[in-house]
């Protein structure tokens, strides 16, 4: 079965525009550009359709109305990555595995996307003349002794004050700036 947004025949029966640029007879599409392929000429005429037909597409596509306070923009480039999804494929079923993960990380508070830690790896961290290590185990943080789920409650537990694990251990990009900074001087 086609999707709504490609299958230009559905907007017949139904009297609706057309989600598909060079479809329905938008009088402010671009002007077709020599070079462009058919799914690149449908992706830049998004671009100069009215919102409501944006959201109209949306519907078509997902059945419901998209998330509210969804921006222009945003729908543009929703639909945009619709479109090449149709006409390239998807991720691979590796890659979107791995974003699952990262993902109920993330909402786990577990750890920075950014950043994948192997188990094994100790991370040393000097704090008030007393030198902290916290090894990393599959499913969380080991810090004396004591498993933890994230390197931030480490990290408060050591400095009784909130802090970013992951910045207090040194493992983003702006301490490691901020301590290049420092030895710089």
């Amino acid at each position: 079965m086609k999707s709504a947004i490609h299958d230009a025949s559905a907007r017949q029966h139904s009297g609706g525009p057309s989600p598909v640029a060079g479809h329905g007879g938008n009088r402010n599409e671009r002007a077709r550009k020599p070079g462009l392929s058919e799914i690149e000429a449908e992706i830049a005429g998004l671009l100069d359709r009215p919102t409501p037909e944006l959201r109209h597409a949306w519907r078509e596509f997902h059945r419901a109305g998209p998330p509210l306070g969804l921006s222009r923009d945003l729908l543009i480039r929703a639909l945009a990555n619709q479109l090449q999804e149709h006409a390239h494929g998807g991720p691979s079923l590796a890659l979107g595995r791995r974003l699952q993960r990262l993902a109920g990380a993330s909402e786990n508070g577990a750890v920075d996307p950014g950043l994948v830690l192997k188990a094994g790896t100790t991370l040393v961290r000097q704090w008030r003349g007393h030198t902290h290590t916290v090894l990393v185990h599959n499913d969380g943080f080991e810090h004396e002794g004591q498993r933890y789920r994230s390197l931030t409650a480490i990290a408060e537990r050591i400095t009784e004050a909130h802090w970013s694990g992951p910045r207090f251990f040194g493992l983003t990009t702006r301490a490691s700036a901020l301590a290049g900074a420092k030895a710089s001087r």
